[in-house]
């Protein structure tokens, strides 16, 4: 069978992944300055299940934008530098105080926030008043030095007054379905005494990194043992991209101890699976998954050749998994993405295959890396059959320069990298100089 490209898997796993899309499960987010400050990642990446309307009107009341003092315009109407106007000071009104009434004649210190006294229309900044500074004040508000404030300029009714409803009204579209939440969007919700608010639930992804080999960080290693990268790497990977990640190892090459696992999982929406999947003796992933409907091809990439997709029956309770065709979607099946097990083809193949659609469907922005050009530092070597994937940082001159080799296990260097560099199918040789399409991977 003939390689596939890496657009035609591309659509492949779109096309798997589509029923995610549908009738997205929804929960419930309190929100409370105390529980975004006790379980921040709950609130990190969400996106809205419903538009959102407003309950009340934003500002609530009419308030001062300034520290100065609430008048009736009607008061200055005369004041000119020549002839500035003097009025009484009534007592003063803090954010958080009661409104009042203002009496004419009078002139009212008011802080910023604070609510604009019925009879008052307009508030002159404190810094244009005479003097330009507020009193010591007696408990009944008032100054006992000086009881009269004046104004050397006429004021224009509604200056420095934010009007009742100036932001929202009651019953104005507050956030669409879909929305990012980020600190704004929570502030507005909060800002108008809701209490909840409906999200779509982040994608449920089981992460099963395989091999016999694999030991936890910590654990003294054996011969021929090595400490689990691939867990984190795509772990990590996947919460970056909007999901929540049980992660599952599967330190066996026994397809049996395999199946074992995805039997006693928790349910979830999504199975991904690191190794086993090339064409040698024992892939524990290909020899588990293959009678279940996932099938496994070639993609003319480099690193990240060896790839499979499909859609499996997992039980909700412990029990035996079935055979389910890739085309059939009955309620209890599971996609499968399945990655090869070198880490940086595990890396390679997350960022081409699986991240612009989980970012999809957390609503996050930018779900596809920008391609860009630059030049290449230095001259390059690439299998015209492939589409390579090379790890590089762009330096301060503009120009794309390649760290560590090809090969997939090198990653180190992908850790040093801010770029990965395209070669498609068909470039055999890049030189210095010419410039080559990159994706940053830095943000």
């Amino acid at each position: 069978m003939s390689a596939r490209t890496i657009d035609q898997h591309r659509e492949a796993v779109a096309a798997l992944l589509a029923p995610l899309f549908q009738n997205r499960a929804t929960e419930v987010l309190p929100l409370s300055s105390a529980r975004l400050t006790d379980d921040p990642d709950s609130y990190r990446d969400r996106s809205l299940a419903i538009a959102v309307d407003s309950p009340v009107a934003l500002p609530p009341f009419d308030n001062s934008q300034m520290d100065g003092y609430a008048v009736r315009a009607g008061d200055l109407a005369a004041a000119s530098e020549l002839t500035p106007t003097t009025l009484t000071v009534a007592g003063r009104i803090a954010a958080g105080d009661p409104a009042g009434q203002l009496a004419p004649g009078t002139a009212a210190p008011i802080m910023t926030g604070a609510p604009i006294p019925a009879g008052a229309d307009a508030v002159v900044p404190i810094e244009q008043a005479d003097p330009p500074r507020f009193q010591p004040q007696d408990p009944d508000g008032r100054s006992p030095e000086v009881r009269n404030v004046s104004f050397r300029a006429a004021v224009p009714v509604g200056g420095f007054v934010r009007p009742t409803g100036s932001d929202v009204h009651p019953g104005d579209r507050l956030l669409d379905a879909g929305t990012r939440l980020g600190p704004a969007q929570y502030g507005v919700l909060a800002g108008t005494g809701l209490t909840s608010v409906s999200v779509l639930r982040r994608v449920r992804v089981l992460l099963i990194a395989t091999g016999h080999e694999i030991r936890e960080p910590g654990d003294n290693l054996a011969a021929g043992q090595i400490y689990d990268s691939n867990s984190v790497i795509l772990g990590q990977a996947l919460r970056d991209a909007g999901c929540t990640v049980t992660a599952r190892p599967c330190r066996s090459d026994d397809a049996a101890d395999l199946l074992a696992l995805l039997a006693e999982a928790p349910e979830v929406d999504l199975v991904v699976t690191v190794g086993g999947v090339s064409a040698g003796a024992r892939e524990v992933v290909r020899d588990a998954l293959g009678p279940l409907g996932v099938t496994f091809q070639h993609v003319a990439m480099q690193p990240g050749g060896p790839q499979g997709l499909g859609a499996i029956a997992v039980p909700i309770n412990a029990g035996p998994i079935n055979t389910v065709p890739i085309n059939a979607v009955p309620i209890n099946t599971v996609p499968v993405i399945t990655f090869p097990g070198n880490p940086v083809s595990a890396l390679i193949s997350f960022e081409v295959f699986l991240r612009p659609v989980l970012r999809r469907l957390a609503g996050l922005a930018r779900p596809d890396r920008e391609l860009r050009s630059a030049p290449l530092a230095a001259p390059v070597e690439s299998p015209a059959g492939k589409h390579q994937l090379r790890r590089g940082i762009l330096r301060p001159d503009g120009a794309l320069e390649l760290v560590g080799g090809a090969s997939s296990h090198l990653l180190h260097a992908y850790a040093t990298a801010t770029v990965l560099v395209h070669l498609p199918v068909g470039v055999g040789s890049v030189a210095a100089g010419e410039p080559v399409d990159y994706w940053s991977i830095d943000d």
